[in-house]
């Protein structure tokens, strides 16, 4: 089981990891919340019916991360689809921040919620069992992919090359712990995938 998630009774999945893994998935997620900022929390006094439906950015973001976990709804080949991807971003990017933000917090969540008794037995492992509910498992699922999907623009990954020259990089290579973990996450993602398909 030890980095590959196993499907639980109810929709659920658990996945062996031990002090190191966990301590990166922490800190992915919690940077993750910082590339994705803040919520918009209603000002004291005012109607939370009509925060609910404010209105969100027309501008795609500027950061290449950011602009991959909120892509335009259209092409930009004329000034109709830019008009129409503005109004589209306009009244569903505060909602997509908000779920990809709640994706984060379950992984954040969760991991701290792990406690003593789900120790591993194993001599010389120091790691626990993380199990999750179904709703959990597709937080997680969010999560993992948008955590890759962040890694992988700033390491500007393409289709074409994904994998080859990645794990061939000499171990001198600063972007080698960049591209472990995302292969990692890779591979966790694969496995809570295949966990969660009937």
């Amino acid at each position: 089981m030890a980095g590959h998630f196993e499907a639980l009774p109810g929709g659920g999945a658990a996945v062996a990891l031990d002090e190191v893994e966990v301590s990166i998935l922490r800190s992915l997620a919690v940077q993750l919340l910082e590339l994705i900022g803040p919520g918009d929390e209603p000002v004291e006094g005012e109607d939370p019916l009509a925060a609910l439906f404010a209105e969100g950015p027309s501008e795609a973001p500027s950061d290449p991360a950011l602009k991959r976990l909120f892509p335009d709804a259209y092409g930009d080949e004329d000034e109709e689809l830019r008009a129409a991807a503005a109004d589209f971003r306009r009244f569903t990017e505060n909602d997509l921040r908000a779920r990809k933000r709640g994706d984060a917090l379950a992984v954040i969540r969760s991991l701290d919620s792990l406690d003593s008794l789900d120790t591993l037995s194993s001599p010389g492992e120091g790691g626990v069992v993380l199990k999750l509910t179904a709703d959990e498992s597709r937080a997680w699922l969010g999560a993992l992919n948008d955590l890759r999907l962040t890694i992988g623009t700033r390491l500007e990954v393409t289709d074409e090359d994904e994998g080859g020259e990645l794990y061939r990089l000499p171990d001198s290579d600063p972007r080698k712990p960049m591209v472990m973990a995302y292969l990692w996450l890779g591979a966790l993602q694969e496995s809570l995938v295949e966990t969660l398909m009937p």
